[in-house]
C-alpha cells in the first residue's frame, strides 16, 4: 500500500492506494500554514498516523510539495506555503516518520498521475500542465517522472512570454504565470478596464453571454496560452498534453485554445491530443502516491 500526501497552502490531504492505484482511504486536515513549519511536520505526522492506523499497516509515503527541493542545498524553495522555503523538509519528514519518502514538486505529481492512469495513460511522453492559481508543469517519459538536474523540469510557466508583462514574484517580468493563470487572466481584464470585481470564472461566464470586453480578454489568454504552450510543444514534442486546475475546466481551450497553439507550433500540422485531465483534484495526491511503483512497497 502506497500512501500520497498533497501539501496544499490551505489543506493537507491525504491517500491510501493499493498495488493497482485503486484507492482505499482518504482523509484532509487544514494546513494552518500561519503556525509555521514545525505545525506542519505535525500535521504530516498527525494525518500519516491515521491513515496507517485504518488500514492496519505501515505503508511508502509520497509526498507532493508546492515548490521544489533544491538541488544545492537540499531545502526547500519556490513554495507558496512560504513556511517552507529554506527548509530541511526531506531530511525533517524522514527522521519524524522514521522511513524514507519522495518528495515532488505537486505539478510533477498531476503529470504523473495522469500518464500513469489518467488521461494520458497510453503515450509514451506526457506533458502535464496545471493552469490555477499559477501555472506550472510535469514531463513523464514512459511512465517515469523527468524531475530534471535542478529539479525544474516542466516549469514552464516561468518562461518570460512578453518581456513589457506584469511584475512576477519570482523577480521577471512577463512570465507565463502572470497572464495565463486564473489571477493573470483577472488582472488582465481588469488592466483593460473592465469590472475590477470580476475573477476568472466570471470572464469566461460574461465572454460566454456575449459581454464584449469580457470576450476581448478571452481572446488574449487564448493566443497567450498558444504562444506559450507551442515553445513547449517545439522544444518537448509530447505524444500528449494533459490540462489541469481550474482553468482546464474552460471547454474553449480544447478548440480554440488547441488552434491558437497549432497556429504558433513549428510544423505543417498540429496533431498532438490535448487533453482534459481524468483524476481532477485528485491527481497531484495520487501521483504523490504513485512516486513509489507497487513492485517497490
Amino acid at each position: 500500500m502506497r500512501i500520497g500526501i498533497d501539501l496544499g497552502g490551505t489543506k493537507i490531504e491525504g491517500v491510501v492506494l493499493d498495488n493497482d492505484s485503486n484507492e482505499l482511504l482518504r482523509k484532509r486536515i487544514d494546513t494552518q500554514q500561519s503556525e509555521g513549519y514545525p505545525a506542519i511536520l505535525h500535521k504530516i505526522d498527525q494525518l500519516v498516523g491515521r491513515l496507517e492506523a485504518e488500514v492496519g499497516r505501515q505503508c511508502s509515503i509520497g509526498i507532493g510539495t508546492p515548490g521544489a527541493i533544491s538541488a544545492v542545498t537540499g531545502r526547500m524553495k519556490n513554495s507558496n506555503t512560504a513556511c517552507l522555503n529554506g527548509q530541511p523538509l526531506l531530511e525533517d519528514l524522514q527522521a519524524l516518520l522514521s522511513r524514507p519518502l519522495r518528495i515532488a514538486n505537486d505539478a510533477n505529481c498531476f503529470a504523473l498521475s495522469e500518464a500513469l492512469d489518467g488521461a494520458g495513460k497510453g503515450y509514451g511522453v506526457v506533458f502535464g500542465v496545471i493552469m490555477g492559481t499559477g501555472v506550472g508543469g510535469g514531463i513523464v517519459f514512459n511512465k517515469q517522472l523527468h524531475q530534471g538536474h535542478q529539479h525544474i523540469g516542466g516549469e514552464w510557466g516561468h518562461n518570460i512570454l512578453e518581456l513589457d508583462g506584469p511584475d512576477c514574484y519570482c523577480g521577471h517580468k512577463g512570465c507565463i504565470e502572470t497572464l495565463i493563470s486564473g489571477i493573470g487572466l483577472a488582472a488582465d481584464f481588469h488592466r483593460h478596464g473592465g469590472n475590477s470585481v470580476f475573477n476568472a470564472n466570471d470572464i469566461v461566464t460574461h465572454a460566454a453571454q456575449g459581454h464584449a470586453a469580457a470576450e476581448a480578454a478571452m481572446q488574449r489568454f487564448f493566443d497567450r496560452f498558444g504562444r506559450a504552450l507551442a515553445m513547449v510543444v517545439n522544444i518537448l514534442d509530447p505524444d500528449a498534453i494533459v490540462l489541469g486546475g481550474g482553468l482546464s475546466n474552460i471547454d474553449r481551450l480544447y478548440s480554440e485554445g488547441r488552434a491558437r497553439v497549432a497556429h504558433y507550433v513549428f510544423n505543417d500540422e498540429f496533431i498532438t491530443p490535448i487533453l482534459k485531465n481524468a483524476h481532477g483534484d485528485s491527481s497531484g495526491v495520487r501521483g504523490a502516491a504513485q512516486l513509489w511503483r507497487s513492485d517497490e512497497t
